[in-house]
């Protein structure tokens, strides 16, 4: 399961197909809908907030939205849209952490999306997230 902080927008069509699956799937894990992945690492930060089904919504609300900026065809029934809600800290770390680690996936899958990915200056995350300073997460699990 990868939740990305990365904003939606540098994820290759079959990334963003992922987020989409892996989101809905956090939701029903947070939701204990499911027994498997509970103890996830890419959990903790929706759990540490204060409401994890709003903050898993509005994280797939996002990818919803960049979904449709591409005319792909996602269910919105599945998730509420939630905009405006107080954002997540995410270390600078760990967004250059996962750049890295989108980079090594798009060279095999989708080189075409190299070319736009931004240099860690002009990196945006995830509309949920908010940059500070640090190091990668203590939740990642570095591979």
């Amino acid at each position: 399961m990868r939740l990305w902080s990365l904003h939606p927008q540098y994820l290759d069509s079959a990334g963003l197909n992922a987020s989409w699956r892996e989101g809905l799937l956090a939701k029903n894990v947070l939701l204990g809908n499911t027994k498997g992945y509970t103890n996830h690492p890419q959990l903790i930060r929706f759990k540490n907030s204060t409401d994890p089904s709003l903050y898993i919504d509005a994280f797939l609300t996002e990818i919803y939205k960049e979904a449709v900026r591409r005319n792909f065809s996602y269910s919105k029934e599945k998730i509420r849209m939630i905009e405006g809600i107080p954002s997540i800290p995410v270390t600078e770390g760990q967004l250059e952490y996962e750049l890295e680690h989108l980079r090594r996936k798009l060279q095999k899958r989708s080189p075409e999306f190299l070319v736009k990915l931004p240099s860690l200056t002009g990196l945006k995350p995830h509309p949920l997230f908010k940059t500070i300073e640090g190091e990668v997460e203590d939740w990642e699990i570095i591979i």
